[in-house]
């Protein structure tokens, strides 16, 4: 069963990336699409991004650095490639083919790495959620970025999700009153039970390479999630719960964890999970006055002070740039737009203290404050 490679259109729906006619993603008549190369194949969400990527002309992929070369070929036959896209070095690759912006889907770990290696060619990164491994690699990467100027973006699945947007505007207008409580469920069967690639599992069950198991894997949502509710705020303290509920699948990390955060008015659960009997992504929102949960992509269900019951709508439509992360990105690069909330650098850099203090709790068995660290 491969349900990464191959499935592409499936891929595109559950990794975030709609799928697009050929006239939705046209670039605007003489405008040139925007030149990107690919570092990295372990991480399986690239099969959700080369299916439709490959079908618009708003993007040129120019080139793919991967070590692996049997891997690389692999892709290669899979989408019909161009094996002169494909590259074993990230340095020649980048000096070769100059690319304008750099799409990562190595394991976690690698992120500072690149990251570093495209400011030395001053070129914007976006990469596959989380940010780092560790606030050392975390802040190594916004010192790279910040030297050279680039914007460095983080794709969460969730972060084109209407449902979250409208959430989030409910927030700000105050119609729930101030947040009291959020609760983030993220969480599927599990890595091996939904058959993710080999070299995917291989580093999402390695600690070194993915910072933890579904904590860090699903917990980083919440996290990105809260910290965007919050307007960038840190939380006070941070205490994590982790288990291992399935060791003869995963001895090295964990596979099911809850995390709590607290700030001076609002606390919030996330739960992430690897043994849920069904993939879900979802949130509830509770204020002084009244209450929101989304549900799935599409839709949320709501309660105001005076309703005698919740009330399920659609969500509104995302709207372009905001709707897709290729469409972001090519804003992002060309100055259109700033990079802020779910993806940028600064909100990014907060959800990996978060994760960071998390693996601390969880470890040591003690509440974290945040400003300890």
């Amino acid at each position: 069963m491969r349900e990464f490679i191959g499935f592409t259109v499936l891929a595109a729906v559950i990794f975030g990336l709609p799928v697009r006619s050929p006239a939705e993603s046209s670039a605007p008549s003489g405008v040139k699409p925007l030149c990107v190369a690919i570092v990295g194949l372990v991480h399986g969400h690239v099969a959700g991004f080369l299916g439709p990527a490959l079908k618009r002309s708003d993007i040129q992929i120019v080139g793919i650095a991967e070590p692996d070369q049997l891997l690389a070929h692999r892709y290669a036959s899979e989408f019909k490639l161009d094996p002169q896209l494909l590259y074993s070095d990230v340095e020649k690759m980048l000096a070769k083919v100059q690319p304008q912006a750099v799409l990562v889907y190595t394991d976690t770990r690698d992120h500072r790495r690149i990251v570093e290696a495209a400011a030395r060619h001053r070129i914007p990164v976006m990469m596959e959620k989380p940010l780092a491994v560790s606030m050392e690699d975390a802040l190594a990467i916004q010192r790279a970025a910040d030297g050279a100027q680039i914007p460095v973006l983080v794709n969460y699945e969730t972060t084109w999700y209407p449902s979250n947007a409208a959430v989030y505007k409910l927030v700000r207008d105050g119609a729930l009153g101030d947040v009291r409580k959020v609760v983030v469920h993220d969480g599927h069967r599990g890595p091996k039970e939904i058959s993710v690639p080999p070299e995917f599992l291989a580093w999402l069950t390695d600690p070194a390479r993915n910072g933890a198991g579904a904590l860090f894997d699903f917990g980083c949502y919440g996290a990105d999630l809260m910290t965007w509710l919050m307007e960038g705020a840190a939380p006070i303290t941070v205490t994590a719960v982790t288990q291992r509920f399935k060791p003869e699948i995963y001895p090295y990390v964990d596979d099911e964890a809850t995390i709590i955060l607290t700030y001076p008015k609002a606390q919030a659960i996330i739960q992430a999970s690897w043994n849920w009997p069904f993939d879900r992504k979802d949130m509830e929102i509770y204020g002084e006055t009244g209450e929101a949960i989304t549900v799935r992509r599409n839709d949320l269900r709501v309660r105001r002070k005076g309703d005698v019951q919740e009330q399920q709508q659609p969500a509104p439509a995302l709207t372009s740039p905001y709707d897709d992360p290729i469409s972001y990105l090519i804003a992002v690069v060309s100055g259109e737009v700033k990079a802020t909330g779910l993806s940028a650098l600064d909100t990014n850099i907060t959800v990996v203290r978060i994760l960071d203090a998390a693996r601390e709790s969880a470890r040591t068995g003690r509440t974290i404050k945040i400003t300890d660290r």
